[in-house]
């Protein structure tokens, strides 16, 4: 009873584990063979002596327990992951809200916010240096990480055409995301925004050729009826549609990163995305500095000293999303995918609770069911490819346990 109890965890742990459904069926089919054969031999006695028996049950309730463990540990910190991405996300969020009525400069702050992005490289030596067991000098590091750009490592050309595309990116749509928020409430902000995973599917099946899935393309369909229902929510007023608008562009801007990012340079190990995000924030600090300039001397974003300045807002929505960065890029080492993103998710109820006492928002019956399908739409799009058939042939091993109760030794196949 305590075995089978164990197994069942370890099979429920094993669902989130596995983002790719058939790599779970592999692991589900090879278990239940070995169980069918085990059952096989008791009926027909060919187990040696009871000793064996006994010895090979609790070999095999040893594994059970230690891989249910280490699930149970990454599951426990994926709980923890899930409360601090949706704080850092949902804080951010509400900060910049607050920024704005001291200092209303978007862009100002996204070159801020951008800037800080330096930290990652010297942030993830640091933990080279607690965790590695060969320890490299930084420049070493430096170079090895610099091979994903390929074997002439960071070059001019490099930068120009697989950096500085992406960097604009980066800042378009934390500048379009900023102004969304000087439109239009922090929840339906962080509700639309969601959509970016649905854009992000319909890319990658236009771009990258990615399978085609029924499931995600109604999660798509879910989160443009959002938008649209949204947009209805607010009676068309003008404020309301350039908010949604822009939200919507910030989303269309993330998807185009990511799914160029993957088609332009690959998968980057934790290395290499640490120092590709600390090029980026470099090459803002130092060729989109003039545009803050610029915005003082028009009077566009203008301040009257520099000890006017609300420091504590700007660093605290800067170390936010720095710690929201880390989290999402870096989570994937001590938890699920999966569960990181759930914490984006949730910071839209999180900001829905913090715009009701805060702000003059009215949660009508039109805006709750427009910011749950865009929601629901964001976890359908977390399914793993093949969780239709894994739901169908999870079945089927119990079927064909029944059958292999009459079959010779040896002739049972469940792949």
């Amino acid at each position: 009873m305590k075995e089978s109890s164990i197994i069942t965890l370890s099979m429920l742990l094993c669902f989130i584990e596995y983002s790719d459904a058939s790599v779970l069926r592999m692991h589900f089919f090879l278990f239940m063979d070995k169980q069918i054969e085990s059952s096989t031999r008791r009926r027909q006695g060919n187990y040696s002596t009871p000793g064996v028996e006994s010895g090979a049950g609790r070999q095999r309730l040893h594994c059970c327990v230690r891989v249910t463990a280490i699930q149970v540990r990454k599951a426990i910190w994926g709980v923890a992951m899930v409360m601090c991405v949706c704080s850092s996300w949902a804080g951010s969020t509400q900060l910049a809200k607050l920024t704005f009525k001291q200092y209303d400069a978007p862009f100002t702050l996204t070159w801020f916010t951008t800037t800080w992005n330096c930290l990652f490289f010297p942030l993830y030596y640091i933990g080279h240096l607690c965790k590695s067991p060969e320890r490299q000098t930084p420049k070493q590091r430096f170079r090895e990480c610099c091979r994903f750009f390929g074997d002439d490592g960071l070059t001019a050309k490099v930068f120009f055409t697989k950096v500085a595309p992406f960097g604009l990116l980066w800042i378009m749509t934390n500048y379009l995301y900023l102004q969304a928020l000087r439109k239009i409430n922090s929840t339906d902000v962080s509700a639309l925004f969601c959509c970016n995973k649905a854009f992000v599917f319909l890319l990658s099946w236009i771009v990258l050729r990615d399978r085609f899935m029924g499931v995600r393309i109604v999660a798509a369909i879910l989160a443009i009826a959002g938008i649209v229902m949204l947009t209805y929510a607010d009676g068309f007023h003008s404020h309301s549609v350039i908010g949604i608008t822009l939200v919507v562009a910030s989303a269309s801007a993330s998807a185009l990163y990511k799914v160029l990012f993957k088609l332009v340079l690959g998968s980057a190990k934790f290395g290499e995305a640490a120092l590709f995000l600390t090029i980026v924030g470099g090459a803002n600090f130092v060729f989109m500095s003039f545009v803050p300039v610029i915005l003082y001397f028009t009077h566009v974003e203008y301040f009257t000293s520099i000890a006017d300045l609300p420091w504590a807002y700007l660093c605290g929505v800067a170390g936010l999303l720095l710690a929201f960065n880390i989290l999402v890029n870096f989570g994937i080492a001590i938890t699920y995918p999966t569960l990181i993103s759930l914490g984006i998710v949730l910071s839209v109820p999180v900001n829905a609770v913090v715009d009701l006492y805060t702000c003059d928002i009215h949660f009508n019956t039109v805006r709750l069911i427009a910011v749950f399908i865009i929601c629901l739409g964001f976890l359908m799009l977390l399914l793993p490819e093949d969780w239709d058939q894994c739901l169908i042939e999870t079945g089927k091993p119990k079927r064909q346990s029944s059958v292999s109760r009459v079959t010779v030794k040896g002739a049972v196949s469940i792949l």
